[in-house]
């Protein structure tokens, strides 16, 4: 069993051995125990794809749709989906490393046991995503992006940059956002109940109190 730990949270991920896959191109219903380097997927229509204990390099899923069906117990580096919309997909037991999701739209999206290092998810709307198992961020960058409605408890953001990140009615109750730049973060305070910070986080958490309470501040 192959685990990481994030801050306080440990996360179980794919543990595949490269023997055990057979090389793939097509994308089928279900792709199972293979390996795909630089395939091309963009633009492409998914619908109930089942995707499991696979290694995806290099892939293009920019502008492409994937409406239900699971990502499970794979290793998914450097692929693009910038411009996709993924609707009631699961993403269970995977780690996402230097992949764009820019501009992407995920709706009724569930998380569980899910690493995304070095990803950018700038500019992408997060809809409904909830988090049923340990998720963590690390060395994301979620600069205008939006979380709306979101149900993310106990996830770890970890050195990010989350500058004009806007949330609004999430659930962030336990989440670890130390290390992680907040800085012109669009939020109101309610989001953020719960949080673990650091100290060096308080004047932008100060900043936002003031800004969401309209106080006025004068010097004596």
């Amino acid at each position: 069993m192959r685990t990481t730990t994030v801050g306080e949270l440990r996360i179980l991920l794919p543990d595949l051995d490269p023997e055990d896959l057979d090389s793939a191109s097509d994308l089928t219903d279900d792709l199972s125990d293979a390996i795909v380097e630089d395939a091309s997927w963009r633009g492409a229509a998914l619908e109930d794809v089942r995707i499991r204990s696979s290694r995806i390099t290099g892939a293009d899923l920019s502008e492409s749709t994937w409406e239900a069906g699971t990502l499970f117990g794979c290793e998914v580096t450097r692929t693009d989906f910038s411009g996709a919309t993924l609707s009631g997909v699961t993403i269970e037991r995977c780690a996402v490393t230097g992949s764009r999701f820019t501009g992407a739209r995920l709706t009724d999206v569930r998380f569980k046991d899910v690493l995304f290092e070095g990803c950018r998810f700038d500019y992408a709307t997060l809809s409904r995503v909830s988090a049923a198992g340990a998720v963590a961020f690390v060395d994301c960058v979620l600069t205008d992006a939006t979380w709306s409605a979101c149900r993310l408890p106990d996830t770890v953001l970890r050195s990010c940059q989350l500058a004009r990140l806007e949330l609004d009615s999430c659930h962030l109750h336990g989440a670890d956002l130390r290390g992680s730049s907040l800085h012109d973060l669009k939020a109101s305070l309610g989001n953020l109940r719960g949080i673990t910070l650091d100290e060096d986080q308080l004047p932008d958490i100060t900043h936002l109190a003031v800004t969401e309470l309209n106080l006025t501040v004068r010097r004596r």
